[in-house]
């Protein structure tokens, strides 16, 4: 099976096409009451991907198929009071197993996380939650992940192993077999004033010691230095990751997230993105999301889902 590559036809439809032969995945889909998250749960069924099943006051949900003009009939019906209602049943169907896939709907992403990582009834592992966005840049020439920006706000450097490692578990679903991660910061050089190149350092140091597997690290880089060769020449840096990388690890929130919108709307990139860390990949949308992006999306967690399936056996055969 080939890699996630960038063919004529697009990202999408290359996570697409890793995804045939799969059965659609039952899916959570936490208030589901504008026409933006409606179309996202139809689409995703239609291309395959999801079995919808729809939580939220069954009224508005009705409501927002209506205005979508989207025949929702086939599909279960969750109805609850409230958008923390529906956040609570979402993440409790997942935790039943009824769903597989948990995805964000017409509600904010704090109230849908705050039942994720409930303590007693959330999805919590003994992974940090974190996001990975899935980048086609058009002048790149490979797929970008780029992390966190959407929900880890400052992580420390504990944090930041954990939102490392878990870019590259992704890396390796989307069959990227050594990743090359860079560790953003403003310089390549460690800098004492620059908390974030201490930290990049630190990091690079973890992955040779074993407590970050599966990638290649280097770090702190500049955005420049990260991404083009030519830029990490003339500063003389001599890296196997310097532009040449897979995965920018971002400092924090903001710099993840003005990054990755960025990259969208100035430089046209199309993007989907993807929450890890809990029992099961998590989709979150947005009403400035793209029919394309909602699939890729969808598409991914489809992937990360049967990749966790598959090594479900083997982790209880060493139980």
């Amino acid at each position: 099976m080939a890699t996630v590559n960038k063919p004529a036809s697009g990202l999408c439809d290359a996570l697409l096409a890793r995804c045939a032969g799969l059965s659609a995945t039952p899916t959570a889909i936490a208030h589901p009451c504008d026409e933006v998250s409606i179309l996202a749960a139809v689409e995703a069924h239609r291309a395959g991907l999801i079995v919808p099943i729809l939580v939220g006051p069954e009224v508005k949900i009705q409501a927002a198929a209506a205005l979508a003009k989207v025949d929702i009939s086939p599909f279960r019906l969750e109805s609850t009071p409230h958008s923390h209602a529906s956040a609570a049943k979402a993440v409790a169907l997942v935790r039943s197993g009824e769903a597989s896939l948990l995805m964000k709907g017409s509600l904010h992403t704090d109230e849908l996380m705050h039942e994720v990582l409930a303590p007693d009834t959330g999805l919590r592992t003994g992974r940090l939650i974190s996001h990975v966005y899935l980048m086609d840049v058009p002048n790149y020439p490979r797929p970008l992940l780029i992390t966190d920006g959407a929900i880890n706000i400052t992580p420390d450097l504990e944090q930041k192993r954990d939102i490392v490692q878990n870019a590259i578990d992704l890396a390796h679903v989307l069959l990227i077999e050594q990743p090359k991660v860079a560790i953003l910061s403003a310089v390549e050089t460690v800098n004492p004033r620059i908390p974030s190149t201490i930290d990049a350092a630190a990091l690079c140091k973890m992955a040779d010691r074993g407590q970050i597997s599966g990638g290649l690290l280097d770090g702190p880089l500049a955005f420049d230095n990260a991404i083009s060769q030519e830029a990490a020449a003339e500063k003389g840096i001599v890296s196997p990751v310097a532009g040449r990388a897979d995965i920018l690890v971002a400092p924090d929130l903001v710099s993840g997230n003005i990054l990755a919108k960025q990259l969208t709307f100035l430089a046209g990139a199309s993007a989907a993105g993807l929450v890890l860390g809990a029992r099961t990949p998590i989709i979150l949308t947005s009403r400035a999301d793209s029919e394309r992006t909602r699939i890729a999306s969808c598409a991914m967690a489809v992937l990360v889902a049967a990749d966790q399936m598959a090594r479900l056996p083997v982790v209880l055969a060493k139980t």
